[in-house]
């Protein structure tokens, strides 16, 4: 069975995490959910759409392109970041707390249904629909993904000549490979490895960091000579790593899309944000997280209007 949910980053802190910070929300009284900024004044009996996000900068970041996306739409729209769990979010959509999230395809199918073993990008979206809770609907998907890979240096990929998962097969005896402790026994690790690849490395060195900076250091300095690290990690680029393909799919699909509350999104808002599904690209998601995360340190809603902007949706 394929691992379901990639990451403790992107599983947003267990259900333990999402059931306590759902009760604080509840404990909380009036409403904790009510957006942080509208961009326009509120319009119709309904107010303003929603937009809330995860907990970590990336998700954001969507939430405010979203929200800038819509508004440029003529769909007054507002965010509330940070608000937790898919536990909670989730919740939150079910409520009417908020009405749209930026969410992840395959950790998504994996959340709704447990038993799922679907893990390419088209298998995943066509199951979704019918897993989704009553009332809630996902839009398109992006091109645009964040999932686990398998990376190495210019140098070790041009010295064994490595463009894919099948390629490191070959030599995955002669290397070292550093990932978090739990890939050692989560069904996309080690064992997904084996059994889609027949990869097993001469040794593991486990780096609890997330794929963060002490695992590009190691990589860097060849103490490992593949690490599992996030695709939309600013570190790729600017280390010019190399990002293996993973054609037999032992990572779910991870496509970036908005999920709805459906009875509160107008054709006119589902266009828009199906017009940024349109564009926004992995490559986009490494840029913005760049800007935020990096020196510039940007508000997510100024690099997302920065964003809107290039693209052209609000000018």
């Amino acid at each position: 069975m394929k691992q379901n949910t990639v990451t403790t980053r992107r599983a947003l802190f267990g259900a333990a995490a999402g059931l306590s910070l759902a009760l604080t929300l509840s404990a909380c009284g009036g409403s904790p959910l009510a957006p942080e900024s509208s961009g326009n004044a509120s319009g119709g009996d309904a107010g303003p759409i929603v937009v809330g996000s995860a907990n970590f900068p990336e998700n954001a970041i969507i939430a405010e392109i979203y929200a800038g996306a819509l508004n440029a739409a003529g769909v007054k729209a507002g965010t509330k970041l940070n608000i937790g769990a898919r536990e909670v979010y989730i919740k939150a959509l079910e409520d009417g707390s908020v009405d749209v999230v930026p969410d992840y395809s395959g950790n998504l199918l994996g959340f709704v249904d447990t038993a799922n073993t679907v893990s390419d990008p088209a298998g995943i979206l066509a199951a979704l629909p019918d897993k989704l809770p009553s009332g809630l609907s996902v839009l398109d998907a992006s091109e645009a993904e964040d999932k686990d890979a398998m990376v190495v240096t210019a140098e070790t990929a041009a010295k064994y000549n490595l463009k894919t998962i099948e390629d490191l097969a070959k030599v995955c005896d002669q290397l070292t490979l550093g990932a978090p402790p739990e890939f050692q026994t989560r069904p996309y690790g080690l064992p997904g490895l084996k059994t889609n690849y027949n990869c097993v490395p001469k040794s593991f060195t486990p780096v609890s960091d997330g794929g963060g900076p002490l695992t590009v250091k190691a990589l860097l300095n060849n103490e490992i000579q593949v690490a599992d690290i996030f695709t939309t990690s600013p570190a790729i680029p600017a280390n010019k790593l190399v990002v293996l393909e993973d054609p037999k799919h032992n990572w779910l699909a991870q496509q970036v899309l908005p999920l709805v509350k459906t009875d509160r999104i107008s054709d006119e808002a589902k266009t828009a944000l199906n017009n940024v599904s349109k564009l926004l690209t992995t490559a986009d998601l490494i840029s913005l997280r760049d800007e935020v995360e990096g020196d510039k340190k940007m508000e997510p809603q100024a690099a997302a209007a920065a964003w809107l902007a290039d693209k052209g949706i609000n000018k």
